[in-house]
């Protein structure tokens, strides 16, 4: 219809807004640190830009953008600082996730909303016991990030003893039926907030849950609810362009502000010059930042493929998307550990942006999707048209 907006249209006015608030969000992520968790301030105004409706079905008043725009949004985020970045790009996915579940919670959760925040823990640390109607479900679930500010929790489970695919489901609940558990003492990530998660002996209706292997595989309800491709993912995928962009976009970043310093920074022996005229201060420049871009287009050649691929992709096509992305993560930290170390003692003051990036960096890249000798491992092994050692996801 004439005058409607295009996804193309909707994804740059969106991303638009999102620049518009980096500076904002920056200036906050000294005393989101000091409350390890974000600011009320930070999340009024990314709430306010439409970036948690991001991935919600139009149906539901979203905006159901696909991977590209997200990969954009979440890049412009890194912009700003690595926890806020991450506690907004993974609470876009959640709401990616809860359109997974079955049609008529969907209804409910977005009858008078059309987003919700919550934290999403994959790890079934949790028991959910069968009864009729639903579950009764007890556990404690580490990384809740995006709980301090969320409605909804999303938490994996198992409902027998054993682990098998059929055991392992996702639940739903209202924040209301979940305890937060005050853990977050960390020497990075500070500001997002990730506490436990505690449910002790709570129903949850059938119509609150969904099977895990499911929605690992692009096959939940979403695939035949929605018609975006963008519900036909695989969901592994996504959680690492959540967890990712934040990392390799600030690399990008602190490659680019490195250049800057070092045009300002006076050469104390030779008065009147710059360390920019140094040439070991040209190289490690040169160095971090093609290993940035090298990052960064390593992560956009993977979004592609997805979109290409979706629950279409083989084995050894989605190993080497995690592969890759854990690659690039790592590159990424080591982009940010250079930088730092090129930078002088003045790097290492707490308020110095480039000392909270050294610390997020390093604790981030350490979450089990970037687990290099896991995942390489795996992606060799059916290199060589050996079986998995491990499961695929």
């Amino acid at each position: 219809m004439e005058g409607e907006l295009t996804d193309e249209d909707e994804a740059a006015a969106l991303l638009e807004r999102v620049r518009k608030l980096v500076p904002a969000l920056a200036a906050d992520a000294e005393e989101a640190e000091r409350l390890r968790r974000p600011t009320d301030a930070q999340i009024r105004a990314l709430e306010e830009t439409g970036v948690f409706r991001m991935m919600v079905p139009r149906a539901y008043g979203g905006l159901e953008l696909d991977l590209d725009a997200f990969l954009e949004v979440g890049l412009a985020l890194a912009e700003a600082d690595v926890s806020i970045a991450w506690v907004t790009t993974f609470c876009i996915e959640h709401n990616w996730m809860l359109c997974q579940f079955p049609e008529s919670f969907q209804k409910e959760l977005y009858g008078s909303v059309d987003w919700v925040l919550a934290p999403a823990v994959i790890a079934p640390t949790g028991r959910a016991t069968p009864e009729p109607g639903g579950y009764r479900m007890t556990g404690r679930w580490a990384w809740g990030t995006g709980a301090m500010h969320a409605s909804w929790a999303i938490v994996g489970c198992l409902t027998d003893e054993a682990m098998t695919p059929e055991s392992m489901r996702f639940m739903a609940l209202p924040m209301s039926d979940v305890r937060i558990d005050d853990v977050w003492h960390v020497d990075g990530m500070c500001a997002t907030g990730s506490n436990d998660l505690v449910i002790e002996d709570v129903f949850v209706p059938e119509g609150r849950s969904v099977s895990m292997p499911d929605l690992m595989n692009g096959q939940a309800h979403g695939a035949t609810l929605h018609p975006s491709p963008l519900y036909h993912t695989p969901m592994i995928p996504i959680l690492l362009m959540a967890a990712s962009m934040p990392l390799i976009g600030r690399a990008v970043v602190v490659a680019r502000e490195f250049g800057l310093a070092l045009k300002k920074k006076v050469r104390l022996t030779t008065p009147g010059s710059t360390v920019a005229e140094r040439p070991a201060a040209q190289m490690r420049l040169a160095q971090a930042s093609l290993e940035a871009r090298q990052a960064e287009l390593l992560l956009r050649d993977v979004a592609a493929e997805v979109c290409a691929r979706r629950n279409q992709a083989t084995p050894l096509e989605r190993a080497r998307w995690s592969s890759s992305i854990a690659h690039a993560v790592h590159q990424a930290r080591r982009v940010i550990q250079g930088v730092a170390e090129a930078s002088g003692g003045s790097s290492h003051f707490l308020t110095h942006p480039l000392q909270r990036s050294l610390r997020d960096v390093a604790v981030a890249s350490s979450h089990i999707a970037f687990d290099r000798d896991a995942q390489r491992e795996l992606y060799g092994r059916l290199l060589l048209g050996l079986e998995p050692s491990i499961a695929i996801s």
